[in-house]
C-alpha cells in the first residue's frame, strides 16, 4: 500500500529535514543542481563522482557547509552493480539510514546510428539505463529493510530521464542515447508498480539545459535548438531545483510512476 502521510502544512511538506538523498553523477550539472535544490530543502547529501578530482570534492563538500548538512562524495562506477550496491551501503552506514535516491549519471553519445560501434552502444546502454537500474536496485534493497524495520515511511527514487525519451533531437543523431531515456521511463513506471509497498518512483525529463554538456556541441547545433524551444532559452539547472524537491518530498505522497518534462515547451511543438 502506498504510504499515506499525516496532514500538514504546505511548507511541512516540502521540508526534506533529516532526510538523507544520495545522487549519481551528482558532482555538476543536472545532478549537482538536485543535491543543491535537496540540501537546500534540509535533506543531508551523499552523492557520487567517477571523473573529478579529490580536491575538487573536497572544494565541494566545502561549499555545502552552507546549507547546514552533512555532505559526502564517493568515487564510484555506476555501470558496476557491484560497485554502486557497495556504495549505496557505505553511504547507509555512514549516514545512518537513506532516505531519496536520485539516479542521475548519465552520457550522451552523437553518432549515425549506421555508424554506432558495438562498444559505443554499449557504454551508452550501461551508463544510462543499467547504472540506473543498478542504483535503484541498490536503493530498493535498503528501502525494503528499513520499511520491515519501521525506520522508513516510504523510499523515494526520482529518475533523471530526458525529454529525448518524448521526441526525436534535431540536428544530433543520438538514437542510442534516445532509447535509454526512454527505456529509463519504462522502466521506472514498472518499478512504480512492483515496489509501491516501500518506494515510490518518478522520472525528471528535462529539457536543453545550459550545462557544460551542451557548450561543446556547435553553435549552428545550439542557434537549431534556440528556434525550436517555444520559451526561446535553454533551462538554468537552479530551474530545476523544485521539481527533485517536489518528488522527494511528501508535497508529491500520491504521484508515482509519473514522468515530469521540464522542457520549456520543446515536447508540446
Amino acid at each position: 500500500m502506498l504510504f499515506k502521510p499525516e496532514n500538514a502544512h504546505v511548507n511541512a511538506l516540502f521540508s526534506l529535514k533529516g532526510k538523507v538523498a544520495f545522487i549519481t553523477g551528482g558532482s555538476r550539472g543536472i545532478g549537482l543542481g538536485a543535491a543543491i535544490g535537496l540540501a537546500e530543502a534540509g535533506a543531508d547529501i551523499a552523492i557520487t563522482y567517477n571523473s573529478s578530482s579529490p580536491e575538487a570534492m573536497k572544494e565541494l563538500a566545502d561549499s555545502f557547509a552552507q546549507y547546514g548538512v552533512r555532505f559526502k562524495a564517493y568515487k564510484c562506477n555506476v555501470t558496476s552493480k557491484a560497485a554502486i550496491e557497495t556504495t549505496t551501503r557505505e553511504v547507509l552506514a555512514d549516514f545512518g539510514r537513506l532516505d531519496i535516491v536520485v539516479p542521475n549519471a548519465g552520457i550522451c553519445i552523437h553518432q549515425p546510428a549506421e555508424d554506432f560501434s558495438e562498444e559505443d552502444f554499449r557504454t551508452q546502454m550501461s551508463v544510462n539505463l543499467d547504472g540506473a537500474y543498478y542504483t535503484a536496485q541498490a536503493a530498493a534493497k535498503v528501502f525494503k529493510e528499513q520499511k520491515a524495520a519501521g525506520t522508513l515511511d516510504q523510499g523515494r527514487i526520482v529518475f533523471t530521464a530526458s525529454v529525448s525519451s518524448l521526441i526525436v533531437n534535431y540536428p544530433q543523431k543520438q538514437a542510442p542515447y534516445n532509447a535509454s531515456k526512454a527505456g529509463l521511463v519504462r522502466l521506472a513506471a514498472c518499478l512504480a508498480v512492483e515496489w509501491i509497498d516501500f518506494a515510490r518512483v518518478n522520472c525528471v525529463s528535462p529539457g536543453y539545459i545550459d550545462t557544460d554538456m551542451v557548450d561543446v556541441h556547435p553553435p549552428e547545433w545550439k542557434k537549431t535548438w534556440g528556434q525550436m524551444i517555444p520559451a526561446q532559452r535553454m533551462c538554468q539547472t537552479y530551474e530545476l531545483k523544485g521539481v527533485y524537491v517536489f518528488l522527494a518530498s511528501d508535497a508529491s505522497s500520491y504521484m508515482t510512476g509519473a514522468e515530469l518534462v521540464v522542457g520549456g515547451g520543446y515536447t508540446l511543438t
